[in-house]
């Protein structure tokens, strides 16, 4: 077994706490008008992304997942449940997910729902864009983001890619090598690079991308 193949599965947990102590703040001063300004993710508002965030996190607290409970249909009832909700009462139960999801999600062996863990993250970046707040996609966090993104994009099967981040030392490695295909190559901003993966706009960005496709390399479809 590789090195990178291994498993840290307290990374999620990481992950969540430290956004939480970096986002909730933010979130608990902003102005409730704020909240319905449009995200990157379509049709939701910031509102609607942290609800569907505070909903997922503790469906896995409390073991509520059934088959295909983080499906887009599934996801929108979440959301539609919590739309007469304050929003105190919203940011009160994300904060409780990412406090407490992070030991369900190291518990389970087959690693399954470490990706909730990044998305979670990725959504605070949604948010954070939405607000017009700096570090949107990268941050404090990023650090912790990264590792978690190699492990998540090698089990959605993207290919093989070393990326090339502005500012940072070494180049990351993605996904999974393809007999006969070179790697990919990414030269940009961490955050682009999340963009790219998670599928959001690219607009006013730059950055060089040979060997793949920005869509061979999605982890949310």
């Amino acid at each position: 077994m590789c090195t990178e193949d291994i498993r840290d599965p307290w990374l999620p947990d990481r992950l969540l706490r430290t956004e939480r102590d970096l986002l909730m703040p933010l979130l608990r001063r902003t102005p409730e008008e704020a909240y319905e300004l449009r995200t990157a993710c379509p049709g939701w508002t910031a509102r609607q992304v942290l609800a569907h965030c505070g909903a997922a996190l503790v469906r896995i607290v409390e073991d509520r997942l059934e088959e295909g409970v983080f499906l887009p249909e599934a996801n929108a009832c979440d959301v539609a449940e919590r739309q007469d909700w304050p929003i105190g009462r919203i940011l009160d139960e994300l904060e409780r997910g990412l406090t407490e999801a992070g030991p369900v999600i190291a518990e389970r062996e087959d690693g399954r729902l470490d990706a909730v863990a990044l998305g979670e993250w990725v959504h605070a970046g949604d948010v954070r864009e939405a607000f017009g707040e700096p570090g949107a996609y990268c941050g404090a966090a990023l650090d912790l983001a990264l590792p978690l993104l190699s492990v998540t994009s090698r089990r959605r099967d993207t290919p093989r890619l070393l990326g090339v981040l502005a500012g940072r030392a070494g180049p990351v490695s993605l996904g999974n090598e393809i007999e006969g295909r070179p790697a990919a190559r990414f030269h940009g901003e961490a955050a682009t690079l999340i963009r790219i993966y998670a599928g959001r706009p690219l607009v006013r960005t730059r950055y060089e991308l040979t060997g793949a496709t920005e869509h061979e390399l999605l982890i949310y479809r």
